[in-house]
């Protein structure tokens, strides 16, 4: 039977309001209805039946909210969501979904505790070339995949003054980039047998990781996952080759750009990316382009919705939610011991 899912958000910056808010407002499953700002209130701007609240606690005494959504800086995650599964929410944390493999692991337990669904968000698993991709190996276009590499890089040569480059409390890029280059990566191939990482600083003035180059080894394959913040150009985002053909990707999904411009993704087309973004597929019968699936958060939060009233399991499964912040912390140590480890 269809309900509505009251929802709170802690925190309304950019995630916040450009990635929750408007796929909640056109979902007609999803209701916002408070949210924390310690002193604005964008949300109210946004939409004006949105109450604001000054605190998590406020939030937490609602007894109508059902869901929350944790959007607030990193080393505050495991604090707001545990609250809030004590207190009988649902809970979607922005990713990272956690600072440390045991508080993922004390979280799943919480919700599993309590039947509740404790959720990352993933969304670069709906990006375009990401569902290409997924698409290209339902298809059995590539054969065996031998290589994958995947890479998410900025040019941002001045170090920002903000918490996700300050913060050594899951700040750096290894966890703000690195968990959905891994997380893409487990969700195709499961989980690896190994780890290693190479993880540096590389800007002038850097207090946290902006370079990282991490492998996974499988039996068969190896994954490489790779981000700079030094990267002039940066539009290279997926090199795989198997034993059928290759598939060699540019472009950055266009969805968050298109959020960014105060466009509801309730507009026709949403998330068709511009044919000079289209990958390339090699073949021994030649060399073709290949037309990209539209990208889709939609589907993010409608299975979030099927979680949370049972009718379909969580796409995000608590298995990897645990696995991408436990492939993080191997791949540290291996940065630091320079040796490969054991996943």
């Amino acid at each position: 039977m269809s309900r509505t899912i009251q929802v709170g958000i802690i925190g309304f910056g950019l995630s916040g309001r450009y990635f929750h808010a408007p796929f909640l407002t056109v979902n007609p499953h999803f209701k916002i209805v408070k949210v924390v700002e310690r002193h604005r209130n964008e949300a109210e701007a946004f939409d004006p039946t949105i109450q604001t609240v000054r605190s998590h606690e406020d939030l937490l005494a609602d007894p109508d909210i059902d869901l929350v959504i944790v959007s607030s800086p990193n080393d505050t995650h495991f604090s707001y969501a545990k609250a809030a599964l004590e207190a009988g929410k649902h809970v979607l944390i922005e990713k990272p979904f956690a600072n440390t493999s045991a508080q993922a692991r004390e979280l799943l337990e919480l919700a599993r505790q309590k039947g509740l669904v404790a959720i990352p968000y993933q969304n670069r698993r709906y990006d375009a070339d990401f569902l290409t991709i997924q698409q290209l190996l339902r298809e059995d276009q590539l054969g065996d995949i031998v290589e994958y590499e995947c890479r998410y890089d900025r040019f941002r040569p001045e170090v920002a003054a903000s918490w996700k480059e300050q913060d050594a409390e899951g700040g750096g890029n290894l966890f703000n980039l690195g968990s959905h280059l891994i997380d893409q990566a487990v969700a195709l191939f499961g989980l690896p047998e190994a780890v290693s990482g190479d993880v540096r600083v590389i800007r002038k003035g850097g207090v946290l990781d902006d370079y990282f180059d991490v492998r996974l080894f499988y039996p068969d394959k190896r994954v490489i996952l790779k981000s700079s913040m030094l990267t002039i150009d940066s539009s290279l985002r997926y090199i795989i080759h198997g034993t059928k053909g290759s598939f060699i990707k540019h472009g950055l999904d266009i969805q968050e750009e298109t959020q960014r411009k105060n466009i509801l993704p309730s507009t026709p087309d949403w998330g068709a990316e511009p044919e000079s973004q289209y990958g390339t597929l090699t073949t021994p019968e030649g060399r073709f382009t290949f037309p990209s699936q539209p990208g889709n958060y939609h589907h993010f939060y409608d299975n979030l919705y099927q979680a949370i009233v049972g009718e379909k399991p969580q796409e995000v499964t608590p298995e990897q939610a645990i696995a991408v912040i436990r492939i993080i912390e191997l791949a540290n140590e291996s940065s630091q011991t320079q040796k490969v480890l054991e996943f």
